[in-house]
């Protein structure tokens, strides 16, 4: 058996059994009882999430302006 064969073997094996346990979830929390009250948090937590979306959609606009710059820049220098 060749030595090439047999680490391709081991790494995909590897590679399943890290991906299967990567998968594995934690049981459900119970549920504390009540309803929500006036003033508690949401359900899911209180944590705002506004900063987080306007810092994704500045990097993904910046990412694709700079995309398109390359395609143009490459695109005018195949004409000259």
């Amino acid at each position: 058996m060749n030595i090439k064969y047999l680490k391709k073997i081991i790494l995909s094996l590897v590679f399943v059994f890290a991906v299967s346990f990567s998968f594995a979830q934690m049981m459900a929390p119970e549920d504390p009882g009540g309803g929500p009250e006036p003033g508690d948090d949401p359900i899911g937590g209180g944590a705002p999430i506004s900063g987080g979306i306007t810092i994704m959609l500045t990097l993904g606009a910046i990412y694709g302006g700079k995309k398109v710059y390359r395609l143009v820049k490459d695109d005018t220098s195949k004409e000259d």
